[in-house]
């Protein structure tokens, strides 16, 4: 009995740290969290392609990165300069990864009505989402293709 005295006295009396209220340390972290990966698009710019990167907050699929070049330029890359020449009714797109590094793009439109720009702009942005380096990629569309390609520039 005196034992679970003992032990009811050391456990009441603690470790001899007093208890305190919290203490102020500021405001927590805010702001924008920094991107975790970079695309690589290919835009037209002077005639000419050019390989154009923009940040990102997740990993996009092929076909979601073939999306932008529909979509278009930025604010922010217009003012520099750059255009498209892939047609919005190009998309939607899906990609297909066949062995030896081959790409194969579908799009909802003919390939062969596509510009010489449009196709170069598709195929290295394409290649620029193999993993294991530049892929030959061919395009698709409504029963016509161009290629098997390599990114020219």
């Amino acid at each position: 009995m005196l034992a679970a005295g003992l032990v009811s006295l050391v456990a009441v009396a603690g470790c001899g740290v007093r208890p305190s209220d919290a203490i102020p340390a500021g405001d927590p972290p805010s702001g924008r969290v920094a991107p975790t990966t970079t695309i690589t698009l290919y835009l037209v710019k002077d005639g000419r392609l050019s390989a154009v990167t923009r940040p990102s907050d997740r990993a996009m699929f092929r076909a979601d990165t073939l999306a932008l070049l529909a979509e278009g330029p930025t604010a922010g890359e217009q003012a520099h300069g750059f255009t498209t020449d892939v047609p919005p009714e190009a998309g939607p797109f899906s990609v297909t990864a066949a062995p030896a590094g081959h790409l194969m793009v579908t799009l909802s439109t003919p390939a062969g009505e596509l510009s010489a720009l449009a196709v170069a702009q598709i195929v290295c942005t394409a290649a620029a989402t193999a993993p294991k380096g530049p892929a030959q990629v061919t395009v698709v569309g409504a029963g016509q293709s161009v290629g098997p390609q390599n990114c020219p520039g």
